[in-house]
């Protein structure tokens, strides 16, 4: 799998097959990498409502007409909006799309959906577990506090590799993904959701640090320059 960071909470998956994944698409974000232009996308996998990770959502979904995954109530008002192609899903469920399979987790954020000056629910926020064909697993958190049901993905999934949001104030900071990272027994996490805003302060490096005596390496992206797990 090629893994592009886009900045932010945005992500670009890439298949040995070929099929690209867009997670939580925000183009608008300070770090998104200039010059960036998508050439396909097959899946569009949305964690929750906010607009820093659905900003992007619609005028992709028209151009590439992809399988959109999310909560039943994110992908019920995507219907509302012309976009029809989606799979509704809700944590604890696992849904199969050609060579994508995932499950979708828990997480401990809010979730609400701006529309045209209004404020609606946008179910509740989660996680994804990724299944890979080759046997391995990746758990992409979403925003998130840190919590004990991480503990049971260890057990369920066994992932390799994560993705933990670091920034602090809306998420995890650093010492909360290093608990995280015990809790799911990763070898490897991708930070995220950090440096987009002063206020997000937590840093890779602060993470790194917490991480080392496990034995986990943290792998900083730069935006935009793809990295091949």
């Amino acid at each position: 799998m090629q893994i592009t960071w886009l900045g932010h909470g945005s992500f670009e998956l890439r298949l040995d097959s070929g099929e690209t994944i867009l997670v939580d698409p925000w183009f608008d974000n300070p770090k998104f990498p200039s010059g960036y232009v998508p050439d396909r996308c097959d899946f569009l996998l949305i964690t929750h409502g906010h607009f820093d990770h659905i900003g992007s959502v619609l005028p992709l979904a028209q151009k590439f007409s992809p399988t959109v995954i999310s909560n039943f109530e994110i992908v019920s008002w995507l219907g509302s909006k012309g976009i029809e192609k989606g799979i509704g899903m809700n944590i604890g469920g696992t849904v199969q799309s050609g060579p994508l399979r995932v499950t979708m987790t828990n997480a401990i954020h809010s979730s609400t959906i701006e529309d045209e000056g209004k404020v609606l629910p946008g179910g509740n926020a989660a996680g994804f577990i990724f299944h890979l064909t080759d046997g391995r697993s990746i758990y992409f958190s979403g925003d998130t506090a840190v919590h004990s049901d991480m503990g049971l993905l260890k057990r369920l999934y066994q992932p390799d590799l994560a993705f933990f949001p670091i920034g602090d104030l809306f998420t995890m900071d650093p010492a909360q993904a290093a608990l995280a990272t015990e809790l799911t027994g990763v070898r490897t996490v991708i930070p995220m959701h950090y440096a987009t805003f002063d206020a997000l302060t937590g840093t890779p490096s602060q993470l790194q640090k917490l991480v080392e005596p496990l034995g986990v390496k943290v792998q900083e992206l730069k935006p935009g320059e793809p990295w091949t797990y």
